[in-house]
């Protein structure tokens, strides 16, 4: 193989990573860009306010009803295990910090993108298809402003209320079967919790992580709706991207997060 094709070779398989990086810096504009308007977003909170019934609101029954039967499970699962050891009286601790470290925040997480960030994404895409944007534009609207920035912040105010629910009804899913169905002492359930869950260690790091989750997935719904194809195609193939490319996101921020939270504990 002569040079000519090595450099062809090299720009062949060089080509998606260059793509990546250019679309990480359009992002990385973009996020900038949004901080930017959201002054004057924030000022007109009613545009905000709508946002989060959208993203929030309208996600709780999927939240709820997750949450309970996620903590369900877990006290099932968990009662089985204890048992063997004779620790069952310790069912709620593992109910608690379960949902309050890790899966209220990373599994509300993955809910909300894929009902919330998807649904993000898809409305500006249409927009941009319908060229109502563009109408904005001409309008002297700033639709980064106008549009974008509400559902941002919509989203990012959402998320950290929506791990606390997912939190919540676990917990209340987790004594239901431990105290109404398998028996366990009530008292000895919920002040073994309260006196295992520490306010800065446990609960106030996975409002840290559902923070974090909710601009990582409100960014990358905002974004991909934005920079989507004004076509049904290229709307429905950003609204794919949003959710896996979410799902992966939060995974690897829970890794990185956690790693520092236990570093510093």
């Amino acid at each position: 193989m002569n040079n000519n094709g090595l450099v062809k070779l090299f720009a062949r398989l060089g080509a998606p990573l260059t793509d990546r990086l250019i679309k990480l810096g359009f992002a990385c504009r973009f996020f900038v860009s949004i901080l930017r308007h959201s002054p004057t977003s924030l000022l007109r909170f009613q545009l905000t306010m709508r946002e989060i019934w959208f993203a929030g609101v309208l996600s709780v029954l999927i939240i709820a009803v997750s949450g309970l039967f996620v903590g369900m499970v877990l006290a099932l699962q968990g009662y089985e295990t204890l048992v063997r050891f004779g620790s069952s009286s310790a069912l709620g601790i593992l109910v608690s910090l379960s949902l309050v470290r890790e899966l209220g925040p990373v599994v509300g997480a993955l809910l909300f993108a894929s009902r919330a960030g998807s649904a993000i994404t898809a409305e500006i895409g249409l927009m941009k298809a319908t060229e109502q944007l563009a109408a904005m534009e001409m309008m002297a609207v700033n639709p980064i402003a106008r549009v974008v920035a509400p559902k941002f912040w919509g989203g990012v105010l959402s998320m950290p209320l929506l791990a606390a629910m997912f939190s919540a009804m676990g917990i209340f899913g987790g004594y239901l079967i431990g105290v109404q169905l398998l028996g366990l002492d009530p008292g000895s359930f919920w002040s073994q919790m309260q006196s295992s869950v520490d306010f800065r260690g446990d609960v106030l790091n996975g409002v840290i992580k559902s923070v974090f989750f909710g601009v990582a997935i409100s960014l990358i719904a905002v974004f991909e709706g934005y920079d989507a194809p004004p076509t049904a195609e290229g709307v429905s193939r950003a609204t794919t991207r949003t959710v896996v490319t979410s799902a992966l996101v939060v995974l690897a921020l829970d890794f990185v997060l956690t790693a520092f939270m236990f570093t510093g504990m």
